[in-house]
Parts: C-alpha cells; sequence; structure tokens
C-alpha cells in the first residue's frame, strides 16, 4: 500500500475541511512532510490529528484540493468510482443515453469531487481539461476509468490541457489522444439541435454546454422576431432562435472562424434566415442595435480575479447599456455573466443600473443559471458562476 506525504493544518484550519469544502490554503497549513512537489498526493490532518482527506498539493494560493474525505489509494479504481458516479448522475439528468442529447458535462471540477478537472462527453469522445498539475498527472488513470465506466461506447480521450495549466507547466506541452481518436468531422445532438465540433481547434472543449436550457429557453421568445446573438461563437442561441421560427437572426463575434462555424451550423440545420457578421460587439450595438426585437448578450468572462472586478462592472454596465438603448419597445433582452467574482445580485445591480441610465423599463422574466450537469453543491458555493436575467423591455 502506497504511504503519502501528511500535511498538517494550522489549529481551527480544519473548519472548512470538516464542512467538505475542498480547497486548502497555503495560509492554512502548519507543516508538511518532505520536499512535495507539485501534483504529489497527500494526506491532510488537522492540529490534533484528525485525519481530513486525500489531496493534490500544488504550490500556491490554493495549496491543497482535497479529491477524497477518506483515507484510499489513489489509483485507476478510484476513479473508475469517481467517473461512474458522476455518469449515473447525468443518466438520472435524462442526459447520457438520451437520443435528443449526446453532449454533456462528464465532470465539473469540484462539484463532482475532482477539484481542477473538466471532462466533457461528445458523442463518444470526452474532451479532458485539468486546470490542475495533480489532475494532469492523472490523465492516464482517469482515462483508463473511462474505458471501464464507457466501455464500447467510448471512442476517444483527448486531454486538453495545455490551455488551461500554469504557463510553467505547460510551456511546451501538447495536448494529445489518451484513447482512440476522432477522424471524422464531428457532429453532436443537443435537443435535436445539430451542432459541428472542433475540440481540437476550438474554444474550451469545443462548445458553451453550459447554455444548453437557456438557448431551448430563448426559442420560446423567438418566434417572428428579429433576434441579435452578440458574442455568438459558434451560434448555439442563433440556431435556437431560427428553429423556433424567428423572423431573422444576426450572430455577431470578433473572430471571423467563428463566424464561419455559424454558417456551417445554420447550413447544418437547413436554417436560411441567418446572417453572421464578424465584427466588435460594442460598434456593431451602437450602428446596428435599433433592428431587433430580441437581443442576447453571452461575453467572455469580463473578470478572472477580484483584482479586476470592478473594471469587469464597468464593462458588464457598459454592454447592457447600449444594447438597451437599443433594443425595441417590447423586446426581451437576455443578459448574462460567466465571471465567478461577479455574484449574482452585483450582476442584477449592474444591469438595473445599465437600466436606469437608459431610461428604459424592465421587468424581470427569468433568473436562469447553468445547467444541472455543471454540478453546483452547498458545501462549493464558488462552483455557481453562470448568471443570467431575462427581461421584457418597455
Amino acid at each position: 500500500m502506497i504511504q503519502y506525504p501528511k500535511m498538517t493544518l494550522q489549529n481551527g484550519k480544519e473548519l472548512p475541511v470538516l464542512r467538505f469544502h475542498p480547497w486548502i490554503f497555503s495560509g492554512a497549513i502548519k507543516h508538511q512532510d518532505g520536499d512535495l512537489k507539485d501534483g504529489d498526493i497527500v494526506e491532510v490532518y488537522s492540529a490534533k490529528e484528525q485525519f481530513l482527506g486525500m489531496a493534490q498539493y500544488q504550490k500556491g494560493s490554493i495549496t491543497g484540493r482535497i479529491i477524497s474525505f477518506s483515507k484510499q489509494q489513489i489509483n485507476v479504481d478510484f476513479w473508475v468510482k469517481k467517473i461512474q458516479r458522476a455518469f449515473d448522475y447525468r443518466k438520472f439528468l435524462n442526459l447520457e443515453g438520451n437520443p435528443q442529447t449526446n453532449v454533456y458535462r462528464l465532470v465539473f471540477g469540484e462539484g463532482d469531487g475532482a477539484p481542477g478537472l473538466i471532462m466533457d462527453y461528445y458523442d463518444g469522445h470526452v474532451v479532458l481539461q485539468a486546470h490542475s498539475i495533480g489532475m494532469h498527472l492523472c490523465r492516464k488513470d482517469i482515462a483508463e476509468a473511462l474505458q471501464h465506466v464507457y466501455k464500447q461506447q467510448l471512442k476517444s480521450v483527448y486531454d486538453k490541457s495545455s490551455e488551461t495549466l500554469p504557463n510553467t507547466y505547460s510551456t511546451g506541452l501538447a495536448n494529445e489522444y489518451l484513447y482512440g481518436s476522432c477522424n471524422e468531422e464531428l457532429i453532436v445532438l443537443e435537443n435535436n439541435v445539430k451542432f459541428y465540433i472542433d475540440f481540437i481547434n476550438g474554444q474550451k472543449t469545443g462548445f458553451f454546454i453550459d447554455q444548453r436550457e437557456n438557448r431551448s429557453l430563448l426559442g420560446q421568445y423567438s418566434k417572428d422576431k428579429r433576434v441579435l446573438n452578440t458574442f455568438s461563437y459558434t451560434g448555439g442561441f442563433s440556431i435556437y432562435a431560427a428553429k423556433f421560427g424567428c423572423e431573422t437572426v444576426h450572430s455577431v463575434d470578433s473572430s471571423a472562424k467563428a463566424i464561419d462555424l455559424c454558417h456551417k451550423n445554420a447550413i447544418l440545420n437547413n436554417v436560411t434566415n441567418h446572417e453572421g457578421f464578424a465584427a466588435d460587439t460594442f460598434d456593431y450595438l451602437k450602428d446596428h442595435g435599433k433592428n431587433y426585437d430580441v437581443i442576447i448578450l453571452d461575453p467572455p468572462a469580463f473578470a478572472k480575479s477580484r483584482d479586476v472586478s470592478h473594471n469587469a462592472v464597468i464593462g458588464y454596465k457598459r454592454l447592457n447599456q447600449m444594447a438597451l438603448q437599443n433594443i425595441k419597445k417590447g423586446g426581451i433582452l437576455f443578459t448574462f455573466s460567466c465571471s465567478g467574482v461577479i455574484d449574482k445580485k452585483l450582476f442584477y445591480n449592474t444591469v438595473t443600473a445599465a437600466a436606469i441610465e437608459s431610461r428604459r423599463n424592465l421587468k424581470l422574466l427569468h433568473t436562469v443559471s447553468q445547467p444541472a450537469d455543471h454540478t453546483i453543491v452547498p458545501n462549493f458555493p464558488e462552483g455557481e458562476y453562470l448568471k443570467g436575467l431575462v427581461f421584457y423591455v418597455e
């Protein structure tokens, strides 16, 4: 049996861990064995020698990420059990084995007891992104565990961690297949809507799965409307709007490649009332915003740390103010923030301030978030990152 190094916490610093919060901050550590290397597995104890959990060590503010609150060996069998639980939960959600949807998030970091690990499933292909060195060092065991869980259903496992790991570790690191391959143009289904997926060259793992339910909600408000989808990426919201009978839908993204994929997805779904524009969203809203009944604002994270959260608030306010100044009377605004450091109350207040300065009256229709496969658990509230508001604009 492997003997793991020991990490001991300062007196009183065990309380968050006893409440099953998985992060151990550097200031909480009293003592640690030996010369620990990034990615090492450690056993964590309180100052009174109470066992607390098994963690992956990494130098930095978050020094330990707990992957088990019970003492056990971290091996392939460990990962089989953890991934099987995640798989069973997605089956409960009617995502696994659903003939209308074959794309979902299989593992969502801390929400599935795997801090620093993201895995998305695309019709038999699993794309893995490690955000911690410990998870990256476990990648081969994880790939083997995926084969045990999915069996013949699994076509490939692709590690796409070079862009998510710290620069000091990822320099020169190549993304690679850990199992199988994908030698064809991949098309997936989401609520019977088709999308091309390029997980090798696309953003994140290839598709923004977290907007699945919000795209369906948009469909309910799209019939006979002129719709603008900003920061459109590959056109998820756009294709839903068209499939639900909008008059016309325009996609705007600063990336010409993204707009090309929007066009491909429109053709794939026999959509003829779509047009895409490679342009800056702020410029486009200023010049063309008055033409739309429905506007979707789904920007990338404006802030990834609290140090720049003030600048993010200014950005969200400006963006929403421009949309509200231009949207037609009786229009519908879908507005989102995926910045984890911007909480729901702050985002709501920011949009409210934009409405006041735009002199537009709003009626709140929906408060939305991420779907259940992007697991939110009570012991880790930081996992709730996606905030969305849907307003009727008078």
